[in-house]
């Protein structure tokens, strides 16, 4: 898939995230993770896990999956108001974008199997450079990940923000006649909303 953003009023970036999927925003061709994977070897997820008279076994929680958080898997989440090992509640980074910040990787375990954040964005950065299509990308970041025999699923988004890569800013006139070929922006209406998300003391 693929999306590009441009003149957002609010720029701040929220990832939530439950289980192995990840979140990697590329700020001058350096992977940052804004998401922590769910698994088994999270110290800190293992110490919830323990807390809740989990076991982690082998590298998977109660022997059996390998994410210590999840939204499906009921049969191993208990009643409402019991405490659960496997729990559905995600995590939260935040950041603010600046001009530094190119664009956002977003996969499934299936890619992180078999490549370090910083190579895929070593991937997308040197496609966008060749050919700016961040559809074509996601693309040719599957591929790598089938090229490097991944065992898992492969679902990948990337979204990129603003002007093409290593380009300034086009002028207004320019940046408007190419917004209806690849720009896929938000409504008055939902930026509003979250600006007003983001605004509200939590």
């Amino acid at each position: 898939m693929l999306s590009r953003v441009s003149d957002l009023t609010c720029r701040q970036l929220l990832v939530a995230n439950t289980g192995d999927c990840r979140a990697v925003l590329c700020r001058r061709g350096i992977a940052m993770e804004m998401s922590r994977d769910h698994r088994a070897n999270y110290a800190e997820e293992c110490e919830r896990v323990a807390a809740s008279g989990g076991y982690i076994e082998d590298g998977y929680l109660n022997g059996v999956l390998s994410v210590t958080r999840a939204l499906g898997d009921w049969d191993m989440k208990m009643p409402d108001c019991s405490t659960s090992p496997l729990i559905a509640e995600p995590e939260f980074q935040q950041a603010t974008l600046s001009e530094d910040d190119e664009f956002l990787i977003m996969g499934c375990d299936g890619i992180w199997d078999v490549m370090t954040s910083q190579h895929a964005v070593s991937v997308v950065r040197r496609g966008l450079r060749q050919h700016d299509d961040p559809e074509r990308c996601a693309r040719e970041l599957v591929m790598e990940a089938k090229r490097l025999e991944t065992a898992d699923n492969l679902t990948v988004i990337v979204v990129c923000f603003g002007s093409e890569l290593g380009s300034p800013p086009p002028p207004p006139a320019a940046a408007a006649a190419a917004r209806p070929r690849s720009c896929k922006g938000l409504s008055a209406e939902a930026l509003c909303n979250l600006r007003s998300w983001l605004e509200t003391d939590r």
